[in-house]
């Protein structure tokens, strides 16, 4: 049963309580036994017990720098997630707003874990060495556990425990075996297997795919806490990957913060011009922190379900875009689209070439696709070879995305294509990004709009979160004649591959040239 916290808790009232339960345990015939019993399977009653926390703000306030924890709903609800990673040695990811009490739980689960369970070993990890301890400063993480630990009774203490023989630096040890201990960047995972393994802020790390490689054989159980830092990176392609436990903590899972306490930060935010940063830390938007968004990420969320909301019907041409795996563990994707709404969405990596050619085929014919747009520059070279041979009702159109599509044409007033966009590609991807700037004003703000021009989303489709994520990961930029350039893949992210084929089952410039590969 989730306990019901008043907010802030009456602390004056709770110390007073746990100075009850302290001489009660201490007068027992074998206190250590006694709490062993209460505690060893409930961290939340010895986190609300005998915890403490920390918050320097407070001395401006009545409240009192260091406090009792005591765990509101969604705190008790992240103790027990962590607890079921574990027993089950899951792998684990909590996406938080900022000041939620994340890092203070999983400290105090820590310690818990080390006090109760011998010969556990608990890992935690941080991007840098600072973060995860610097004495005497009880922002980083291992001070925070020594606050903790000086606060415990020696009853509760791992029997021998000397703070200055098993307190050191990164390392808090005890004599029954149990062990936590800390590493930071590119050193993560590198120090030994763990029973459980803390990767704090993960979404900040400097080198995320070297510590994944680092990590990989270190623990059954690891838990990522971060909040949000922009799309494509590693945490945000796990968060999506459904292959994890996810747990969400929202500012409105938080007792102190209510509505009012939301307008407040907002207008402050905007005042200040910091909306991305307040997006990013409180509403946990993934691509606010990322300058040049081609298509925002409110856009591509008004599309999701947009033939529900507005009434479109499932009519006009059905098309393919078949985007062929690069090398580097790279995916084969492939995205149907019927008339604006997205009706299929596949990705996958094995098979060579011809083989996933003669599958983006199989899919189409099965879906009664009958024409396919497929990349065919660089490794697409094969897939047109393999085209060629395969036996098809399927019309397949190669596509390169060099040549702007009728560059004479104006794109607005006094600006031909030719001028506005460096490659058929970027052109491309313009289309489609006005694609979703009209189904946005139209769900959101009401516009009146040709259903030709938008486009929708299912949520209800396999692989939808990916393609949705996706899109909102390619940035524009320019060249230096002013004409959009894209970038596909910005500083530690993987090739937007659903996007991409979602992209050329769009693309005008494939709608009456070719040539087709294949008709029978």
């Amino acid at each position: 049963m989730l306990s019901k916290v008043p907010w802030p808790p009456d602390f004056d009232r709770e110390n007073d309580r746990r100075s009850i339960l302290r001489s009660i345990l201490a007068n027992t015939e074998d206190p250590r036994t006694t709490v062993g019993e209460l505690y060893v399977n409930d961290p939340v009653a010895f986190i609300n017990d005998w915890c403490i926390t920390y918050d320097p703000r407070n001395a401006a306030k009545v409240l009192p720098p260091k406090m009792p924890f005591l765990l509101f709903p969604k705190q008790e609800e992240l103790v027990q997630f962590f607890l079921a990673c574990l027993h089950k040695q899951e792998f684990g990811l909590v996406e938080k707003c900022r000041d939620m009490g994340a890092t203070w739980v999983a400290a105090s689960f820590s310690v818990w874990l080390w006090c109760f369970v011998p010969g556990s070993a608990v890992g935690w990890g941080s991007r840098k060495e600072a973060l995860l301890d610097r004495l005497g400063d009880p922002s980083s993480i291992f001070q925070k556990m020594r606050m903790i630990i000086d606060e415990l009774p020696g009853y509760i203490l791992p029997e021998g425990f000397n703070p200055q023989t098993h307190n050191h630096f990164m390392k808090i040890t005890g004599p029954h075996g149990s062990t936590i201990t800390g590493e930071s960047g590119d050193s993560i995972g590198r120090g030994g297997r763990t029973s459980l393994y803390f990767l704090d802020e993960a979404a900040h790390l400097e080198r995320p795919e070297l510590v994944e490689a680092s990590l990989g054989d270190n623990t059954s159980c690891r838990i990522d806490l971060s909040s949000v830092n922009g799309s494509g990176n590693v945490f945000h392609r796990k968060r999506f990957s459904g292959a994890v436990q996810v747990f969400i903590m929202d500012w409105r899972d938080h007792p102190g913060k209510t509505g009012a306490w939301y307008d407040k930060r907002r207008e402050e935010a905007e005042a200040m011009g910091l909306m991305h940063i307040f997006a990013q830390e409180v509403d946990r938007d993934y691509n606010s922190s990322v300058e040049g968004v081609l298509i925002p990420g409110k856009w591509v969320q008004a599309a999701v379900d947009a033939h529900i909301k507005l009434g479109i019907k499932q009519i006009g041409d059905k098309r393919a875009g078949f985007d062929v795996a690069d090398e580097g563990g790279d995916v084969n994707a492939l995205t149907l689209i019927h008339g604006v709404i997205v009706t299929g969405i596949h990705s996958w990596g094995d098979g060579d070439t011809m083989e996933s050619t003669a599958k983006a085929f199989r899919i189409c014919e099965h879906d009664k696709t009958h024409t396919m747009i497929f990349d065919s520059v660089g490794v697409g070279a094969g897939a047109k070879a393999a085209a060629r041979r395969i036996e098809t009702p399927v019309t397949a159109i190669p596509y390169n995305g060099v040549g702007v599509h009728k560059p004479k044409r104006e794109y607005t007033e006094g600006k031909k294509n030719e001028d506005m966009f460096a490659s058929g590609s970027a052109q491309d991807w313009w289309l489609l990004r006005d694609k979703f700037l009209a189904t946005y004003n139209a769900v959101v703000k009401g516009k009146d709009a040709d259903h030709s021009s938008l486009i929708s989303i299912p949520s209800n489709l396999e692989g939808a979160q990916q393609l949705i994520s996706e899109l909102s990961q390619v940035i524009k930029t320019s060249d230096a004649r002013g004409r959009v350039l894209i970038a596909k893949t910005p500083s530690g992210t993987k090739s937007p591959n659903l996007a991409d084929s979602l992209k050329m089952a769009c693309s005008p410039s494939t709608e009456k040239k070719g040539p087709s590969i294949r008709v029978l």
